[in-house]
């Protein structure tokens, strides 16, 4: 479980806040969606709950092993029960797919007699079996990408929380990254940050609409095109955002 009550984030004393007034909650089982233009807050919103970064007002809060923590009391439990696949993936080339994801699981202290089989659960699982030996810098973009969501799920955290995580593939390659996320959210929590309407349309549940740096819609596809009178989610997602 993830939830944000009242969330507010400001990075200057000077400045107006980012964003203002957050009210979201995304539930294991469900892929909810934070939808919004590049620059409404989306980013602003995913540091917060990775712990990255903290409320200037409100609360951010997720679970792990049954109990719920907050971000600011509890920065490294609450990163220790995410998985997290940023827009661009941060990896170290010099190593091979093999020895990072192994690093990882050395990171998050995964008990030893889980870890082959979450290894080799998560290497199937992300279709890296053919690139399990090779330097991440020999990757293509597709397969680094893979390794990226790889990483976040080897140490099988409670919450993923995917930024952007099908920009630049091809339509095979996010076809199956759309298994991956949701084979996944069987199990976890996945919160999905995206401004592409067809990712929403097709893995989300849940839908959170920001603009402005508050959120300006909330509810399922449906209920969003309905409530605007629209006929599709592009349509009252353009509506939404450019009030």
């Amino acid at each position: 479980m993830i939830e944000l009550i009242d969330f507010s984030k400001s990075y200057s004393r000077k400045k107006d806040y980012a964003v203002r007034d957050i009210n979201l909650k995304a539930e294991k089982g469900r892929i909810t969606g934070l939808l919004g233009l590049n620059g409404a807050g989306k980013t602003t919103v995913i540091k917060a709950v990775c712990a990255l970064h903290f409320a200037t007002k409100g609360n951010v809060l997720c679970s792990n092993d049954g109990t719920v923590y907050d971000a600011r009391s509890n920065p490294e439990t609450v990163k220790k029960s995410i998985g997290y696949v940023p827009e661009q993936p941060v990896l170290p080339e010099f190593l091979s797919v093999r020895e990072y994801l192994s690093f990882i699981q050395e990171m998050y202290e995964v008990p030893s007699e889980n870890k082959k089989n979450l290894f080799d659960r998560t290497v199937a699982d992300c279709f890296l079996e053919s690139v399990t030996d090779k330097k991440i810098r020999e990757l293509s973009k597709g397969f680094k990408q893979r390794v990226s969501l790889a990483a976040a799920l080897v140490h099988d955290p409670e919450n993923l929380i995917l930024d952007e995580p099908v920009n630049g593939l091809d339509p095979a390659q996010i076809i199956q990254f759309r298994k991956i996320i949701k084979d996944a959210s069987e199990t976890k929590t996945v919160l999905l940050s995206t401004h592409l309407m067809q990712e929403v349309q097709a893995l989300c549940s849940d839908i959170y609409i920001i603009s402005g740096g508050k959120i300006a819609s909330h509810g399922t596809a449906e209920q969003i095109t309905y409530e605007c009178g629209c006929s599709t989610i592009e349509e009252a997602f353009l509506k939404i955002t450019a009030s």
